[in-house]
């Protein structure tokens, strides 16, 4: 979608799926966003309704383009196309407006008096029954113009309605999470459904009341009810319970439900996902997912074409050809998926290249997640495939080369394969394909014994093929897990062969019945399994021990390294005109010059050396005090220190003098 049109243009003559990709019907689409999409009865026609400005267009499938639009007052809620054909429409507005359309275009215009949800029109009786917002269902009869006596019921408000095509019997969805149906020909109610309290299931979390925003008759005793949390209720309308609740796990408001005959399956959608489930069992037949989220699907008549109205320009189209023929007016999709079928072809992108954020890590191109040269898609991003060979030559020059090396030595291994095979050991893990060798061949001589079928052999199975040539899967036998695990791998291969010796022995006395020989095997076998416990405890225990005298011998080798070690001494000079006090004092004054002007004022506030403080302007005032030298601050202190002295001196002076005088007068 980010592509030029001069970009397209050349892409569809190499590109084998965009020539391959079909424009249906020509701009079928709508300026902003698509509401609601229908089809006539006759299947000729296509209408859908949108936005902005409010617009209601119609498709004329014979001819796969637009037969007319016209534009609306207000935004459309829901319409029904009343005709087989185009000709009478009616569009219930958010503005409480009815609006009837015939042939030409605007007929009629009502107005009902609460908002209205969603409408259902009943064919035998001419009646259009309205729920909306209020507790009444208002009724409009196109016989004789006027509106009837409005239905009262229980519920406050009401989301959805519909009228069973075979019995005619009225359904409608509360915002209670009830289903309430009525007779039309006596207009009183006959049942009640609580679908909330049975969508409730052991999976599902409760955040509220679940209220009813979809509802759909299949036939005279189906009925599907769609809940505002994300669940799907099959009902039969003999039973208050439902037969099977499908939850699509989102905790969307279910949009649409609608039900496919040829292969019993149920297409119910939310804003966010289409799922197809076989309404017998429940199991998921399939998914879909698009781009933007949907606000109604609409199935084609006896079809596997699906159409969905999006929170987009363009309405999409799906053709599933397992739930049934391509329409009569394209046909030509079924030739078209056959020969898709017959020459499955690989589609490469040639000019981008699709990369992860780890990969965007060791090219060095991080820096470039949000610029216009990345184009964000799932868990990564598309970029030029140019941009992509550039950055990769600089991150590792020999690339090409070690790929090209690594192609030649694969095509002479390819021709060494054709040559006459010898039985030899791979290069990688040669123990343990020894190992195999031998339970392969001594499993082969029990299978010939037994006539057993031979299991395939490890070697020759190409699913581990890479890990007798791929260096990487080398086992390290001097790792921690392996000296750990081998007692008890080797104690298992003891134990099978004993096993295997046992049942040679037993069939070498000719017993008839097998089961006996199996059973003694197993009893000499538990006999010794104690024994076999104990000798694998003390192996893991010394290999345990080993390993922590090897960590200790290391631990002492580096306390050695690092005592023979000999520090050189580093001289460095200082600068004329200051004085050396240590190294700590430089590393502070770095880091403190390294911190923001605030910062630092904030530290010298706290040491007392700055004072900030308002003015009565309005402004602020700083006093500081500048910072003494070394010398400064010794020559204070001994001028401080001699004060003292001299205080002292004085004080002890004149104490002696009063003393004195006071012995005389004695005297």
């Amino acid at each position: 979608q980010w592509l030029s049109d001069r970009k397209k243009r050349a892409l569809q003559k190499k590109d084998v799926d965009i020539r391959r990709r079909i424009e249906l019907i020509q701009d079928f689409e709508m300026p902003t966003v698509s509401t609601k999409i229908k089809v006539s009865r006759d299947g000729q026609y296509i209408m859908a309704v949108g936005t902005y400005k409010p617009r209601v267009r119609c498709f004329d499938t014979y001819q796969l383009s637009q037969k007319f639009e016209r534009c609306l007052d207000s935004e459309v809620v829901t319409f029904e196309i009343l005709s087989d054909d185009y000709s009478k429409i009616v569009f219930l507005q958010c503005g409480r407006f009815v609006e009837f359309h015939s042939q030409h275009g605007h007929y009629y215009k009502t107005r009902i008096p609460k908002f209205g949800r969603d409408f259902s029109y009943h064919y035998p009786s001419c009646d259009l029954y309205f729920v909306g917002a209020s507790s009444e269902v208002y009724r409009l009869n196109l016989e004789q113009g006027r509106f009837l006596n409005s239905l009262q019921t229980e519920a406050s408000e009401s989301n959805v309605c519909d009228i069973n095509p075979v019995h005619f019997l009225f359904a409608m969805g509360t915002a209670e999470g009830k289903v309430e149906c009525w007779d039309p020909r006596t207009r009183n109610r006959v049942g009640l459904l609580d679908c909330a309290l049975s969508s409730v299931t052991a999976d599902t979390e409760i955040e509220g009341l679940p209220s009813i925003s979809a509802l759909k008759f299949d036939g005279a005793l189906n009925m599907a009810v769609g809940t505002s949390t994300g669940q799907v209720l099959l009902y039969d309308l003999r039973s208050s319970n439902p037969l099977i609740v499908k939850d699509h796990h989102y905790g969307l408001p279910i949009k649409s439900i609608q039900f496919q005959h040829q292969l019993d399956l149920i297409i119910s959608a939310d804003s966010r996902i289409i799922k197809m489930w076989n309404k017998d069992t429940g199991k998921i037949f399939t998914s879909m997912e698009p781009e933007h989220d949907i606000n109604d699907v609409c199935l084609y008549p006896n079809s596997g074409m699906l159409m969905t109205a999006n929170e987009a320009p363009k309405m999409n189209i799906y053709y599933i050809p397992v739930l049934g023929p391509a329409p009569k007016w394209c046909s030509f999709l079924d030739n078209l998926t056959e020969e898709l079928e017959e020459n499955p072809e690989s589609t490469v992108y040639d000019d981008y290249k699709f990369v992860t954020r780890k990969d965007l890590e060791n090219l060095g191109l991080a820096h470039l997640i949000g610029s216009s040269l990345l184009r964000a898609y799932m868990h990564g991003f598309f970029m030029d495939i140019r941009l992509y060979h550039k950055a990769k030559m600089m991150a590792n020059p020999f690339a090409y080369e070690e790929y090209r090396r690594e192609k030649i030595r694969q095509k002479i291994e390819e021709t060494r394969a054709q040559r006459v095979q010898l039985k030899k050991l791979p290069k990688v893990n040669k123990e343990l394909a020894l190992k195999l060798i031998e339970e392969e061949g001594e499993e082969q001589q029990f299978s010939k014994k037994r006539k057993h079928k031979n299991l395939p052999s490890l070697l020759k199975d190409d699913r581990f093929k890479v890990m007798f040539e791929n260096p990487d899967f080398q086992v390290d036998e001097q790792s921690e897990e392996f000296r750990l695990l081998n007692p008890l791998v080797s104690k298992i291969s003891e134990k099978r062969k004993r096993k295997l010796k046992i049942l040679e022995e037993l069939e070498a006395q000719g017993q008839e019945e097998e089961e006996e020989p199996e059973g003694k095997a197993s009893d000499v076998e538990s006999s010794g399994s104690s024994d076999d416990e104990k000798g694998w405890v003390e192996e893991v225990r010394k290999q345990r021990k080993l390993l922590r005298q090897e960590e200790k011998l290391k631990r002492q080798e580096r306390l050695k390294e690092d005592q023979q070690t000999l520090l050189k001494p580093q001289f460095f000079e200082i600068k004329e005109g200051e004085e050396f006090r240590s190294f700590k004092d430089s590393a502070k004054k770095q880091k403190l010059m390294k911190k923001t002007l605030e910062d630092r004022l904030k530290l010298e506030e706290k040491l007392g050396t700055l004072n900030v403080s308002d003015t009565t302007v309005g402004s602020k005032q700083a006093t500081f005090k500048l910072k003494k030298s070394e010398q400064q601050r010794k020559q204070q202190e001994a001028e401080k220190r001699h004060r003292q002295e001299r205080k002292t001196l004085r004080r002890s002076a004149s104490h002696l003098k009063s003393r004195c005088g006071r012995g005389r007068l004695f005297h």
